[in-house]
């Protein structure tokens, strides 16, 4: 049981903690421009989607789901209004895998100043030789680079946060009554279930009993608080302005020391690449109908990512998350008000 437990923890950590979150733009965009505010967030978005993964658990094996479609199929009953919707989710699915080469091209150019394209080049290859094993090398690579990832980043967490900061800046930020947080909150869980849900489809067969379901959402839910507030916590350093920062954790990281500094290169491009993995893996389970053309449109996304990365990370970051949230609120809303049988 505790090994189907830690894979599904560890597929879908993976999945969760990308480019977006490990640099530090998914948490200034959604919490911590909101201040000691942005800790709510964490708090609600996070219990958030520990619910959403076991319900989405519990309607899989009540209504032995097997493909996203047929997820679909329970809320959308119109077969156009379906393939619209379907069809506008795994754009989503794409765009975030998109995102995800981008960020990598990033990483390299603001940490070697090698061109974009390189580093987006290398991973968009490497993806398309996991996506070859489809959910078996999806597993397999997270259960060796998740663990290290989230040990890495909690020593990284100590060694970087200082206690009399945070004390400074919870007192600093309490007068901040924008409510603009809560809703930013429900939104990152919203575009996140986009993300997980086609995974914890594939996931479906590792889950045996509802025991087991609520275990992994309770431990996903601590996990995500966890690293959220480690990442939340190291913004505080940042002693220029952060909108002018594709990665502000790097940024700040690179001030300790070089040790420090290539060690969050390490989670950074790790957790860049179990999120794009796992999102290729998604779009293909979606599309694919046949194994002829699961390997056709493997060898175009990966050539097609390379070529939407130079839009830019923080641009495609800041302005197509929040979009997408909009549209993974409907779904999600559905997900939690869907009866058990």
């Amino acid at each position: 049981m505790l090994k189907r437990i830690s894979k599904a923890v560890f597929v879908i950590i993976g999945t969760l903690i990308g480019a977006g979150f490990a640099s530090g733009q998914e948490i200034y965009l959604f919490f911590y421009r909101y201040g000691i505010n942005g800790i709510m967030g964490i708090l609600i978005s996070s219990i958030l989607l520990g619910m959403m993964i076991d319900k989405v658990f519990i309607i899989c094996k009540e209504r032995q789901i097997k493909n996203y479609k047929e997820f679909l199929n329970i809320f959308v009953k119109n077969e156009r209004q379906l393939d619209i919707f379907n069809t506008t989710i795994n754009i989503f699915i794409l765009v975030t895998f998109y995102i995800m080469i981008a960020g990598f091209g990033a990483y390299f150019e603001q940490q070697f100043g090698l061109n974009s394209l390189i580093g987006s080049s290398i991973l968009a290859t490497i993806c398309f030789f996991v996506f070859l094993n489809n959910i078996s090398g999806l597993i397999k690579i997270n259960q060796i680079l998740v663990p290290i990832l989230v040990g890495s980043l909690c020593v990284i967490g100590i060694m970087v946060i200082d206690p009399k900061n945070i004390v400074e800046f919870s007192n600093y930020m309490l007068q901040n009554d924008d409510w603009k947080w809560f809703l930013d909150g429900i939104l990152y869980t919203s575009y996140n279930a986009i993300l997980l849900i086609p995974i914890l489809i594939a996931l479906r067969n590792l889950v045996e009993s509802k025991k087991e379901n609520r275990t992994i959402s309770i431990v996903t839910v601590i996990l995500v608080i966890l690293l959220s507030c480690i990442i939340f916590f190291m913004l505080a350093k940042v002693d220029v302005n952060i909108e002018n920062l594709e990665m502000p954790a790097v940024y700040i990281v690179s001030k300790i020391s070089k040790i420090v500094e290539y060690l969050y290169g390490f989670i950074i491009l790790s957790s860049i690449l179990t999120t794009s993995v796992s999102l290729g893996t998604s779009f293909l389970e979606n599309v694919s109908k046949k194994e002829k053309s699961y390997k056709q449109i493997a060898i175009f996304i990966c050539i097609s990512s390379i070529l939407v990365s130079k839009i830019g990370f923080s641009n495609l970051v800041s302005f197509l998350y929040p979009i997408f949230g909009y549209i993974g609120l409907i779904q999600m809303i559905g997900i939690m008000l869907l009866k058990s049988k």
